[in-house]
């Protein structure tokens, strides 16, 4: 359960839950499988230690990520996605779609600057 109230509407609980950069692209990281904390720092560049676990304890805590700890020296820490965390692959998909028809669309115009 989220460890805070929820807007009543559905579209700011999403944002809510999902609605910055850091919480988006560990998500898009995690789709892939289960992750080690120091794989997830790697491959969400420009993230600090301090705000990558802020955010996975975040996202735990709301139901999307799991933390499984192995009895381990030194410990081994994985994440992986919920069912819930799972559920969000469709709105990640439809936004990496539209950022790739933004992305050309922002090239073709400044293209069409550059020729002017």
């Amino acid at each position: 359960m989220p460890h805070k109230p929820l807007p009543p509407c559905p579209v700011a609980t999403t944002v809510e839950l999902i609605g910055n950069k850091w919480k988006l692209l560990i998500l898009r990281d995690l789709m892939d499988g289960t992750r080690r904390f120091g794989q997830l720092r790697a491959s969400v560049s420009g993230i600090s230690q301090k705000v990558l676990t802020q955010n996975l304890r975040d996202m735990e805590s709301d139901g999307l990520v799991l933390r499984k700890v192995y009895a381990e020296v030194p410990p081994r820490v994985e994440y992986s996605l919920t069912p819930t965390g799972h559920s969000l692959l469709p709105v990640i998909e439809v936004m990496a779609q539209w950022g790739e028809k933004y992305k050309k669309a922002a090239a073709a115009r400044k293209a069409g600057k550059k020729a002017a």
